[in-house]
């Protein structure tokens, strides 16, 4: 199966570059995964496709502010270039897996200061795929210290600088980890989930880290190529209840993102039953797979050639969803984080 497979042209203009206004107002495009029939919503309409019963998993990661703007320390002690730091995944107390910019004059021993000597970053190691191990010096709190110098690491298609940091999080996030928002579940408000609630669909909750792999291109051309990067899960046990409740009474697990789906689907058994458990998971989700747990998925409009757009192919059939693709191109719909939506049941 060749990465080529999974090409769809999208204009430059369609890629979303601001959130809406208001989150529920996006546009939600309904595929019907047997007959591949389309319709056109708005994601508000949510409500009216879920059954009491439905158990809706979410990934209640948070976003923390991963990118630091700083510029190196040269050995007289004077500032030298501008340098960039985004934090990937905390190892230990103060010292953290990380990429850094420019790459060739960030080597081990180099050190950057952030906030006029706020925070400082030693060069520890350089790691595989030139990621760097760089340990933090500060004083007090690092969470607190970040908040005041981190910026939110927006994916790389979106240059426009976000207002509100917020907005780049779901109303939902708990757990600070993630170097990317699981986007499906921007669109969600409290207001939705309490109209949800009281129509009797089930939450449940699952953390997964995103990690900057998730916009990692798929450079090979047969996509078993792939390296799949890996991220850091958590399933508790009364979410893994809520789960198996709605697959014992034959109701639906619907996923709210690729995230959460990769999450149940990394740990479900072959009849679809979770346990509570975290760990770290690579699953590479293609056409071919069975999936074992996920009923339906709400998501966002995919990067072409992505592995995500390869995990919603393999849900749905890969001419069903390019089909749904080229109409959402030419409807308009909005592409990737701050997209629109598309519920596929």
């Amino acid at each position: 199966m060749k990465t080529s497979d999974f090409y769809y042209d999208l204009p430059q203009e369609l890629i979303a570059q601001d959130p809406l206004l208001e989150r529920a107002s996006s546009k939600l495009m309904l595929l019907n995964k047997a007959t591949g029939e389309i319709e056109h919503k708005i994601f508000s309409d949510i409500v009216n496709y879920l059954n009491p019963g439905d158990c809706l998993v979410r990934n209640n990661t948070k976003v923390i502010p991963a990118r630091l703007l700083g510029t190196k320390v040269n050995q007289n002690g004077d500032p030298g270039a501008n340098c960039e730091i985004l934090l990937l995944k905390r190892i230990s107390d103060r010292v953290w897996e990380t990429l850094v910019k420019p790459g060739k004059r960030l080597k081990k021993g180099a050190e950057i200061s952030f906030g006029d000597g706020l925070l400082k970053a030693h060069i520890l190691d350089s790691l595989e795929d030139g990621n760097r191990q760089v340990e933090f010096e500060y004083e007090g709190i690092f969470e607190e210290v970040l908040d005041k110098l981190g910026e939110m690491p927006l994916p790389p298609y979106i240059t426009h600088k976000l207002q509100d940091k917020n907005r780049y999080q779901t109303v939902y996030a708990k757990y600070e980890g993630s170097a990317a928002a699981p986007t499906a579940g921007l669109h969600f408000t409290n207001e939705l989930f309490e109209k949800l609630e009281k129509k009797g669909v089930v939450i449940a909750n699952v953390t997964l880290h995103v990690g900057l792999g998730t916009f990692r291109p798929v450079k090979e051309e047969n996509i078993l190529d792939h390296h799949m990067h890996v991220e850091e899960y958590q399933i508790l046990e009364e979410d893994a209840e809520k789960i198996n409740n709605a697959k014992k009474s034959g109701k639906r697990v619907i996923c709210v993102g690729t995230t959460s789906c990769r999450t149940i689907e990394s740990v479900a058994d072959e009849n679809g039953f979770v346990k509570a458990s975290s760990g770290d998971t690579g699953i590479f989700i293609y056409p071919g797979y069975k999936f074992k747990c996920m009923d339906a998925l709400i998501t966002n409009f995919h990067l072409p050639e992505s592995t995500l757009l390869m995990l919603v192919s393999a849900f749905a059939n890969r001419e069903s969803v390019l089909n749904a693709y080229n109409e959402a191109v030419k409807n308009k719909y909005r592409f990737f984080s701050f997209g629109d939506a598309m519920f596929l049941y």
